[in-house]
């Protein structure tokens, strides 16, 4: 039987490096990819199967044809994971801050999703899977632009899904919304409740992944939160921190 193939973008840390680890503990060829080789190297030794690896700084012009490198030396890949995001807190409406998130998490994502349908529309075959967040649901006051640019994630991939329904695709496309996992990012929020580790939510993420699920709530509780965080009226949502 033939082992499948992941490629994880932002794989240096977090959840994207504790989900690599998973995948190759399942047997999967795992490729990693994000700016700090350092810490690629390092993960590359922890894993014990086959391994490939790629620096790529999502915001760089040379991201997609890095990316297309890498799938072209793992001779194609089944699965790719975007998992690359950042969320620094703007209280202050820093323009900079606000450009920072919008291009890593809506200009970088658009980059490496467009290289990846293209390999899986050319090979007739695929799994997507990005990371959005519960935070797409609604705005946030200390980061507006991160809530922002997982709406625009969740959105995209939905369009994503229509075309693949329309075109008659065997692509299958994975949307993963965590709550509040313990990554550097986690102080995007004032008080962080429900926190699972990047370990747990990775399982998680592993097990969707498997089942081609659409849409994966991490943890799953967080379906039931996202849906009281979407009705709630104005007056109610803008008095939570």
């Amino acid at each position: 039987m033939l082992k499948k193939k992941v490629i994880i973008i932002g794989a240096s840390s977090g959840m994207g490096r504790e989900l690599a680890l998973i995948m190759a503990a399942h047997n999967y060829i795992v490729g990693i990819a994000a700016p700090q080789e350092n810490l690629l190297v390092s993960l590359q030794h922890e894993i014990p199967t086959q391994t490939y690896r790629a620096t790529i700084d999502v915001t760089q012009d040379n991201a997609q044809d890095k990316l297309r490198r890498l799938i072209n030396e793992m001779n194609g890949v089944d699965i790719v994971v975007i998992c690359a995001g950042i969320g620094p807190k703007n209280p202050t409406l820093s323009f900079e801050l606000d450009k920072q998130t919008i291009d890593v998490d809506v200009i970088g994502f658009c980059a490496m999703t467009t290289v990846s349908m293209h390999h899986f529309m050319q090979q007739k075959h695929g799994h997507l899977v990005v990371i959005s967040s519960i935070a797409g649901i609604r705005g946030n006051d200390t980061a507006p632009a991160y809530n922002a640019s997982k709406a625009f994630i969740s959105n995209y991939v939905q369009g994503l899904r229509k075309k693949i329904a329309h075109e008659h695709l065997h692509i299958d496309v994975t949307d993963i919304k965590p709550g509040f996992v313990d990554t550097v990012m986690k102080h995007t929020y004032k008080k962080p409740f429900l926190m699972i580790s990047a370990h747990k939510a990775a399982q998680y993420i592993f097990n969707g992944i498997v089942r081609k699920k659409k849409v994966v709530y991490v943890s799953p509780i967080w379906r039931f939160i996202a849906w009281g965080i979407y009705l709630a009226p104005d007056w109610i949502y803008n008095k939570f921190e």
